[in-house]
């Protein structure tokens, strides 16, 4: 019988169904080694976080993180708060000796990013950082047929992630548009993603050059209870200044010699999330769409029927990563489904002791492109990334 592995779950809303979902899920169409029980969930109101304990199965509430971190009946601790918290739970959950599952964007900024590597390195424990879509089986399955070679010499990467979400100049100044609190915009938030992903299929960014624009300097302060959102503008202030972008575009050389672009906006409009990635090789290309996400396009170059143009993979054969566990042929998975595979390959990462990507480090090598981004919008320079990444 698998070994129990006790979670708190730092976090309920938005993130805290799709993770507490993917936990319950996860030794119920997988075989894992150790099986995940929902033990605790942490958040700051005690009766809707009441309800999304009874709801989802957690055995307990509590709505002190720092205890609910150093419990010595917990084995995992996932973060699933506002960017603003990760840095200090996961380095507390990291010294306490726990797992941790951690939500992106990594950190605020690189120097909380590598205090989070380190703590993670010091610890020997398993430390997983949640760019979910690496688990997407149509992503999942580009990335095999590269390192395959069906694309041969890769040439261009070209991402783009668009919402449209905070179009209404009236839309409240949440902590999404307050740099102390997400670090950035979207380049942060959507490019995080792209990035990832780019990282994960072409490889390492040598040089980035960005631009970002913001289209509406100030906004309508939250309601009432949100003070720790309002605070700071003075009383009888009905607005606040928004401090990170709207909308960055950047461009990169990889260091394999392969030119990319990023698009990210929350300015999109009729984009809800709007997730794309095309990559043009030698010997063919591949190009995903989030919002078909059990599709993924293919043009083979050697192909004498390639003058057809691409043809559409559809990602839901037993053989196609994770799929032979849901099911049959043609039946489609969605968005939450990436979540429990990431789940299923974090608790048996745990148990073989070999560690999962992406990890801390890449969460350091990410959030480097994308500082090296702004660096480059607000210098109007090139900007050379620089690594120096020892991965554990």
């Amino acid at each position: 019988m698998p070994r129990k592995l006790n979670v708190a779950l730092i976090g309920y809303n938005f993130m805290g169904k799709a993770h507490s979902q993917a936990w319950l899920n996860a030794a119920r169409y997988f075989e894992v080694q150790s099986e995940p029980v929902l033990k605790v969930v942490c958040g700051r109101t005690p009766e809707p976080l009441d309800a999304f304990a009874k709801r989802w199965g957690w055995e307990e509430t509590t709505t002190d993180w720092r205890e609910a971190v150093t419990r010595n009946d917990i084995d995992i601790v996932d973060v699933s708060t506002p960017t603003a918290l990760h840095h200090d739970i996961a380095i507390a959950a990291l010294e306490a000796g726990k797992h941790v599952f951690c939500e992106k964007p990594f950190a605020l900024d690189v120097t909380q990013a590598n205090e989070m590597l380190a703590a993670a390195q010091s610890s020997g424990k398993v430390h997983y950082l949640n760019h979910n879509y690496r688990r997407c089986p149509a992503v999942a399955l580009a990335k095999q047929m590269i390192d395959d070679g069906k694309l041969g010499r890769i040439y261009h990467w070209r991402g783009a992630y668009l919402q449209s979400w905070i179009m209404d100049e009236n839309f409240p100044l949440t902590w999404h548009l307050r740099k102390e609190q997400a670090g950035a915009g979207p380049h942060w938030d959507l490019n995080s993603h792209s990035v990832d992903l780019a990282r994960y299929l072409v490889g390492e960014i040598r040089s980035v050059s960005a631009m970002t624009a913001n289209f509406i300097q100030e906004r309508p302060l939250p309601g009432a209870g949100a003070a720790t959102f309002s605070a700071g503008f003075g009383e009888g202030t009905s607005k606040g200044p928004v401090t990170v972008e709207d909308a960055a575009f950047m461009l990169a050389e990889f260091e394999c010699g392969a030119l990319g672009s990023f698009e990210t906006s929350r300015f999109a409009a009729g984009r809800k999330n709007h997730n794309t990635f095309e990559i043009y090789g030698s010997e063919g290309a591949l190009t995903f769409n989030l919002e078909r996400m059990n599709e993924l396009e293919y043009f083979d170059n050697n192909d004498p029927d390639s003058a057809h143009g691409f043809k559409t993979i559809l990602a839901t054969e037993p053989c196609h990563p994770y799929i032979a566990n849901w099911w049959p042929p043609g039946h489609m998975i969605g968005y939450e489904h990436e979540f429990t595979h990431a789940v299923v390959d974090f608790v048996n990462a745990i148990a073989s002791g070999q560690g999962i990507r992406p990890d801390f480090s890449d969460g350091v090598a990410c959030l480097k492109v994308l500082q090296a981004g702004l660096d480059s919008a607000a210098s109007g320079q090139r900007i050379e990334v620089r690594l120096g990444l020892a991965h554990q």
